[in-house]
């Protein structure tokens, strides 16, 4: 797993870089919040471990930052700064752990294994394409955690779709999922219920692409801005 590390002390950077290394895990180091902003929102770091004292743009305002946006990559706070009161301030501004200077390594790293594990936890029960979120076990589709409504027909097609992010599904398979046993029914049916998808998804960051010969699929927008 991919830690982002982020502290401006050059000798504790370099012992805890050493020391996660030493555990198995992949570090990226980097000593101010302008540049930890950048790698953060280039899907840098399964985990962050985050200093609040740092230059350019402090811990606080650089977790507000990111939780504004929408990046929900677990961090880690480690800072002097031990107090109650400095810990709620801390984990209000979205923070997933708080460890006050000076820390046992053992600590943590069972604190980094422990939130990687619930991160690993929220993906099984999630399949995520954009900001689109379908629950595996409900069936439902959320987007920034607030549910979406959609018809019987435009769900069961956005469901084959999510199953696959990425990936083509084609128009026939599609058609015998939306409308099962309706022989009177055109294939071209999809088509509508593709259109008021799209139109219902704008909000969502993700995409329904047309590949001609193939079918459709779902992707999310900023691949396609991306190309």
């Amino acid at each position: 797993m991919h830690i982002l590390l982020v502290e401006d002390d050059i000798d504790m950077s370099r012992a805890l870089f050493r020391a996660l290394e030493r555990r198995g895990f992949e570090v990226t180091h980097c000593a101010d919040g302008i540049s930890a902003l950048s790698h953060i929102k280039d899907g840098i770091g399964d985990l962050v471990v985050l200093d609040l004292n740092i230059p350019g743009l402090d811990g606080l305002h650089l977790l507000q930052r990111i939780r504004s946006q929408e990046i929900h990559t677990p961090v880690i706070v480690l800072t002097a700064r031990g107090a109650v009161g400095d810990r709620v301030v801390g984990l209000n501004a979205g923070a997933d752990d708080y460890l006050a200077k000076p820390f046992d390594l053992d600590e943590l790293d069972a604190r980094i294994r422990a939130l990687l594990r619930r991160k690993n936890n929220v993906m099984e029960r999630y399949v995520c394409c954009g900001r689109l979120q379908f629950e595996r076990e409900s069936g439902a589709f959320y987007c920034d955690n607030q549910p979406l409504e959609f018809t019987p027909r435009e769900h069961a097609l956005l469901k084959a779709l999510i199953a696959k992010p990425g990936h083509a599904v084609t128009k026939e398979r599609l058609f015998r999922l939306v409308f099962p046993l309706e022989e009177n029914t055109q294939i071209e049916a999809v088509e509508v219920v593709v259109h008021r998808l799209r139109k219902k998804l704008l909000h969502t960051d993700t995409e329904i692409m047309t590949l001609r010969g193939l079918g459709y699929l779902l992707r999310a927008r900023a691949d396609v801005d991306g190309d």
